[in-house]
């Protein structure tokens, strides 16, 4: 025993990790179960920072024995390694847990069965003779040996940057991305990091940095402070930041002085590292600061939409001349219906105008409006593409025009890299272009999709610009409508039959600041409680048992939650773990695979967190776990789009559970029921526009979970104001 930190005795504890029962993905403090020599009948309970430990590892852990005022005797845990186990129990536990590519828990037992305790000497030294198991040939003794080579670099790896203070499963991203001279990047670059490895931000880089010795004040600290400051502005939807804006926050974020901020702000300017520009606004202008990417994207938007809308060729021509009562009069024969002023305005625009926008709230006719102006453009043979940002969005656009629609990713068939197949040198064959869910395009995606439009093709962009907008940096669908020279509809008639849906009535009556109406409805309900946790428990309960009882829907398939928030008791990561143990919960002999504090299974509804484009799926892809391969090491997902997806046990860091998710990435999907629990812990998050997208993506039934003073903020918080965006400036034709 010695003497760790303010003089406290030090215990070092040896055993294997068991099972994971809590982990938080922001700090890294786990309450785990762990089996010791001496307690391996009854395990002992582990908490700390144990982030990236594996089930079925042997860790040597560091800390303390304390006493727990309700759970008892626990070991409070400081740091831990990995050490490889001796035991023919531990051999066998530690190469069934996945960890090696090829062994899965049936294939370690015979391993072990032959080699006994001498099995990690014959991986290591001798990997020819696993031959001699049976069921191991030499193809997959190949790829046991390799993998098990791999793993002793990554270990190496970690060793080192568990010194840096940098955790386990971060550690695994760094030697993804440069294998072996990951150790001379992190000493010499430390931060490349933030800009290369997908999940390390400035903080982590930053963290690292300075255990590498490099000084608070250095100049490539500052600059790299200055692009992680417009980073996360672009995460908050804003394209630039003006010039003191970036610098006080900056300044805040670094603890450097203001001057020295300021100075690297110019530095990095002249290596055009940033782009300054002067953008106006309503008083003079904005001294703005673009990362190079967001200028790029906007100049190049701005500039193929004002060619596409002064094109003179038209592949459209012959909407020019149409007798449009006739025309109308033939639609109304095709759909049954006649058109609405607005909607006749919106379908003459769309057809004789290079650009346009259609944009309108629930009920008001706009999906309508849409299959009518597919309709009429067929008729005349025209190439239409349909097109949305989601796979939902996508297969609802389909079924309303009875015409394939795909999403914007696969459309463009961008390729790894996030280039596009399709682009201003190689356009998609069409003469009309139509994107459902606009509000949902970012200025970097909405510029690829611009760029593949041909000359003389019309472009309509359709959407609600009340929604939430893009998750990604711009708001394209208002800097449009906020242009005077983009052609534009707003529907504003609700027709009769939408009138008598809660959903819709109450969706407007948000929409215009008014309490939703909940006396009288048999399709939007509230379920009034107070705090969080009761506001959880009552929302697992509605969706798993009260909806599906009530109105037959499937609450896994019809039913999604939407939380304004992701933290907290009654956030969408507290919601996922309950829905999961009411809907998929662990059943003996069905493989399970925990991955930073989530247990996967198979039957787990499950979304993509960024955009794989080897894998051809995207940020927001929704699906259902379909297999579970322990010895491959490797999980199967199907996708909403039908496709099928599989994921190396590694990877598991870009899936997370989707049986609630954010009200933000909900945008573009439809659902048959929606469940909205609002507690005013949530109070910051609580503006008009994010309950009203809620409330819209429903086609059926809304439930509202929670505080009524949650709910009146929430109709009375305007929300935030406009993004930092150029575009609506630089479409102003002079």
């Amino acid at each position: 025993m010695e003497q760790g930190v303010s003089g406290v005795a030090t215990t070092t504890l040896l055993g294997v990790l068991e099972r994971i029962t809590f982990q938080s993905e922001e700090t890294g403090y786990t309450i785990a179960r762990v089996a010791t020599e001496r307690s391996s009948a009854e395990l002992v309970t582990a908490v700390g920072p144990l982030l990236g430990a594996q089930v079925g590892e042997s860790l040597r852990l560091t800390g303390r024995w304390t006493s727990h005022p309700r759970y008892g005797r626990q070991f409070e845990v400081w740091s831990y390694a990995t050490v490889l186990p001796a035991t023919i129990q531990g051999i066998q536990r530690y190469l069934g847990s996945g960890l090696i590519k090829g062994i899965g828990p049936k294939m370690a037992e015979r391993i072990v069965a032959h080699f006994g305790t001498d099995t990690l000497d014959i991986i290591e030294h001798h990997p020819e003779r696993l031959v001699e198991v049976p069921g191991l040939g030499p193809k997959r003794t190949k790829m046991i040996a390799a993998a098990w080579e791999e793993q002793k670099i990554i270990k190496e790896v970690m060793v080192f940057l568990q010194g840096v203070g940098v955790s386990t499963s971060i550690a695994v991203r760094i030697f993804k991305q440069y294998g072996e001279a990951a150790i001379t990047v992190v000493r010499g670059q430390p931060y490349k990091l933030a800009d290369e490895v997908w999940g390390i931000g400035f903080k982590t880089a930053d963290t690292i940095a300075q255990a590498v010795g490099i000084p608070h004040d250095s100049p490539e600290r500052v600059k790299a402070g200055l692009r992680y400051t417009l980073s996360q502005a672009a995460d908050d939807g804003h394209c630039f930041l003006p010039a003191p804006n970036l610098v006080a926050d900056a300044t805040k974020i670094l603890d450097v002085p203001a001057e020295l901020v300021a100075s690297c702000l110019e530095q990095l300017a002249a290596e055009e590292g940033v782009v300054r520009e002067d953008v106006p606004a309503d008083q003079g202008s904005v001294p703005a600061v673009y990362l190079v990417p967001f200028h790029r994207a906007e100049t190049a938007l701005a500039a193929s939409l004002l060619t596409l809308l002064t094109s003179p060729h038209d592949r459209l021509k012959a909407f020019q001349d149409v007798d449009w009562a006739r025309a109308e009069q033939w639609l109304a024969a095709q759909t049954g219906a006649e058109l609405a002023p607005e909607q006749r305005q919106a379908v003459r625009l769309a057809l004789t105008h290079k650009v346009a926008v259609l944009t309108g709230g629930p009920g008001c006719g706009k999906s309508f409006t849409v299959r009518s102006i597919v309709l009429m453009a067929r008729a005349r043979r025209a190439k239409v593409i349909l097109a949305a940002p989601t796979g939902r969005a996508a297969k609802r656009l389909a079924e309303l025009t009875g015409h394939e629609a795909v999403t914007v990713h696969r459309l463009l068939q961008l390729r790894p890299g996030g280039d596009a197949t399709f682009d201003r040198d190689n356009p998609l064959d069409a003469d009309l272009v139509v994107v459902d869910e606009a509000s949902m395009l970012d200025l970097l995606l909405a510029n690829k999709l611009v760029k593949a439009v041909p000359p003389g093709a019309h472009l309509l962009l359709v959407g609600d610009v009340d929604q939430l907008p893009s998750v990604g940096a711009g708001e394209v669908l208002k800097d449009l409508l906020a242009a005077p020279d983009i052609p534009r509809v707003r529907l504003t008639q609700v027709f009769r039959q939408a009138a008598r849906s809660g959903v819709v009535v109450n969706a407007h009556r948000v929409n215009q600041g008014r309490h939703p109406l909940l006396e009288g409805m048999d399709d939007f309900f509230l379920f009034p409680c107070e705090e969080p946790e009761e506001i959880a428990a009552l929302t697992v309960d509605v969706v798993a048992r009260r909806i599906p009882r009530r109105f037959g829907l499937d609450p896994r398939r019809d039913v999604q939650v939407l939380a304004p928030m992701h933290r907290g008791a009654a956030g969408a990561g507290a919601l996922n773990q309950a829905l999961q143990e009411a809907l998929t919960p662990a059943r003996e002999g069905l493989p399970e695979r925990r991955y930073g504090g989530r247990g996967f299974r198979v039957g787990d509804k499950v979304t993509q967190l960024r955009n794989n484009y080897d894998k051809n799926v995207f940020n927001g892809t929704v699906g259902v776990v379909t297999g579970l391969q322990p010895e491959e090491s490797k999980l199967t997902v199907l996708t909403d789009e039908e496709e099928t997806v599989e994921y190396a046990f590694d990877e598991l860091d870009e899936l997370a559970h989707a049986y609630a998710v954010s009200i933000h990435r909900s945008q573009g999907s439809e659902y048959p029921a929606v469940v909205i629990p609002l507690a005013t812990s949530a109070w910051m998050m609580l503006q008009r526009n994010l309950l009203y997208t809620a409330i819209t993506r429903a086609k059926k039934l809304v439930v509202i979970v929670g505080s009524r003073r949650a709910l009146a903020q929430a109709v009375r918080a305007k929300g935030a104001g406009r993004r930092h965006t150029g575009l609506t400036h630089r479409l102003a034709r002079s």
